[in-house]
């Protein structure tokens, strides 16, 4: 069955101008079932990553594991802006446990849904082959694989802002007020999961603006935009208490990645894309792609926010702009076309299999227990520079049941705070003094060892203890420190 449904023109001719039919069904479902089929087999392939955890999903799994009432208290103090995210995975590990699993399906089940969304807004917007191509393309970016195998909101926050996206562009073409109440519903979870969410608001607003549409539909998005940031601004308000929380951001956080991807998809949108329509595909692409990412990155001079996942969904532009570029090159020569494809694909193998490894995150939260458990005897004292990363050795309580965390005053749960509350720094000092061995995990993401508590441990170390064996693992080094004889 052929997806192109397109009839091409005679020579010489001039074809009356018809309305836009609607694509038969069928290439419609192969459209949507392709990239789905893609994206979850591709989700599940690897998705235990050798049974690690990295450690904002251990985060995840400490805070689904605490009661709602639990959560809220928390949240007041820290991660406010993911509280929504875990309300809903407390949902999901009170109906399926807390394994790996329960942890990272829900990320691959909303991928798949992005998936298929993106190739529903490339076939109305170019026609059905375009849309099976963009929406396989999607499944096989190298940031959409990582993040659909992770325990965080940001597959959830792509796969609400794909379809938003979809409610804007049917809302454009076909009047009717309840469609924009599901784009603004829309944009508003996934801004309530993720703030940075809102830039894909934006996003939209210059599609609109550049598509010159109707007076009463730039007035119903202005409605529903500001409905959006009626219901934002309170996370906005309070969650700007806990700004603190992205201090570790030091500047850009894997920048090569959107540049490299904006870059692809801007030379795509060099040539003719799509079908003629109230919204064109490169107005609609282009503005996802690029917008969101240059803000954040305008931004880093003032306060550094931009980190990769904080814009996933500008996967959703690279998407389809590669997808309707690769229909128009099929076109022209199909041999060629099939060529570059294999070789595309050849060329996402590597990267594939890499995204599958504990060594493929910025730490690797189960090493660093394993690390601690090999390292440390029975009754030995244990410590962490700095102490907000005590929550890098929660993946599994056993590694250091049998340590005594030396700065500890109270636990994590107890305290409704991450990493829990330390003692002052005169009774971390005194504590150590009392212990011969002693574990000392250092997070290489620590920047700042100024606090009074973290002066004490470090000071204290070099008086009076002397490093016996550092191990070297993502993420951390784990030191055993001897008392001096």
């Amino acid at each position: 069955m052929s997806l192109d449904t397109r009839v091409p023109a005679v020579p010489g001719t001039v074809l009356p101008a018809v309305p836009a039919r609607r694509p038969p069904r069928p290439a419609t479902a192969v459209v949507v079932a392709a990239p789905v089929s893609l994206s979850i087999a591709l989700g599940l392939w690897g998705i235990r990553r050798q049974d690690t955890l990295w450690g904002d999903e251990v985060v995840t799994r400490q805070f689904a594991h605490r009661d709602l009432s639990q959560i809220w208290q928390t949240v007041q103090h820290v991660d406010l802006v993911h509280a929504l995210y875990y309300v809903v995975m407390h949902g999901v590990f009170g109906l399926f446990g807390g394994g790996l699993l329960p942890l990272r399906l829900p990320s691959v089940l909303a991928m798949s849904v992005a998936a298929g969304g993106v190739g529903l807004l490339a076939l109305r917007l170019a026609g059905p082959r375009a849309g099976l191509l963009a929406g396989l393309v999607f499944a096989v970016l190298p940031q959409v694989q990582k993040y659909a195998q992770e325990g965080r909101s940001y597959a959830m926050v792509c796969a609400l802002v794909t379809w938003a996206t979809y409610a804007l562009v049917v809302g454009v073409a076909r009047r009717g007020r309840w469609r924009w109440v599901v784009y603004g519903s829309l944009m508003l979870t996934a801004c309530l999961l993720h703030e940075f969410a809102v830039l894909a608001l934006v996003a939209h607003g210059v599609t609109l603006a550049a598509s010159r549409v109707p007076r009463p539909v730039l007035r119903a998005w202005s409605a529903a935009a500001a409905g959006v940031l009626a219901g934002l601004s309170p996370l906005v308000v309070f969650s700007a208490r806990q700004a603190e929380q992205v201090s570790w951001i030091g500047g850009p956080v894997r920048m090569r990645y959107f540049l490299v991807v904006a870059a692809l998809g801007l030379a795509c949108a060099l040539v003719p894309l799509g079908t003629r329509g109230p919204v064109r595909l490169t107005a609609l692409a282009v503005p996802i792609l690029v917008l969101p990412g240059l803000l954040l990155l305008l931004a880093t001079p003032v306060k550094p926010l931009f980190v990769d996942r904080y814009v996933l969904y500008a996967n959703i532009g690279a998407a389809l702009l590669l997808g309707a570029w690769t229909d128009r090159f099929l076109r022209r020569s199909t041999r060629t076309a099939c060529v570059a494809v294999v070789a595309v694909l050849a060329a996402l193998v590597p990267p594939s299999l890499a995204l599958r490894t504990p060594g493929s995150r910025s730490n690797d939260a189960t090493a660093i227990g394993a690390a601690v458990r090999a390292a440390g005897r029975p009754g030995d004292g244990l410590l962490y520079l700095s102490g907000q990363y005590r929550f890098l050795t929660s993946a599994d309580p056993d590694d250091t049941r049998f340590l005594t965390d030396l700065a500890l005053a109270r636990d994590a749960v107890s305290s409704h705070t991450l990493a829990g509350v330390e003692l002052p720094a005169r009774r971390i000092a005194a504590r150590m003094l009392a212990f011969d061995r002693i574990v000392v995990v250092h997070a290489t993401s620590a920047r700042s060892l100024t606090a009074p508590q973290e002066r004490a441990k470090t000071s204290t170390l070099r008086r009076h203890f002397r490093a016996a064996g550092t191990v070297r693992v993502s993420g951390a080094h784990v030191t055993v420190h001897v008392r001096h004889r």
